[in-house]
């Protein structure tokens, strides 16, 4: 194999890597933005992401439960905002959808509440005030 082939197949790996990121037994708490109440404004809930897509379509900003990002493993800041965040439970193995809409300082995720519900088919993460998730990166 040539120079160039052996760089293809590094490149190949690297946005392959970029694209597949994910991580386990990551912390999910709860946070109160009320989008339907708030009429899916980011702006109004003070959502960190609003700067970049407060403007995007309704049907966007309803289209996936929200999250706040702080999790262990994938893009920081600006570069995660719109990213969708495939997330199960790892007790129960309920999944969800979530895209990112903000940011957060509990090294994991910051789930909308109603999505916290959705993953707490057991009512377990509400008693102890959080879940234990996994969550993979995917396409919205």
């Amino acid at each position: 194999m040539g120079n160039t082939s052996l760089y293809m197949v590094f490149l190949l790996c690297l946005i392959g890597g970029a694209v597949a990121q994910s991580a386990s037994n990551v912390r999910a708490t709860y946070h109160i933005y009320n989008p339907a109440q708030n009429g899916w404004d980011l702006n109004r809930v003070s959502a960190y992401c609003a700067t970049w897509d407060a403007n995007k379509p309704l049907a966007w900003r309803q289209q996936y439960g929200w999250t706040a990002f702080c999790g262990p493993v994938g893009p920081r800041g600006q570069a995660s905002c719109g990213r969708c965040l495939r997330v199960t439970n790892t007790y129960t193995g309920a999944q969800t959808t979530v895209r990112i809409v903000d940011q957060c300082s509990n090294g994991g995720l910051d789930l909308e509440e109603g999505v916290f519900r959705r993953l707490d088919t057991n009512g377990r993460g509400n008693a102890q005030g959080h879940l234990i998730v996994n969550y993979q990166f995917v396409n919205c």
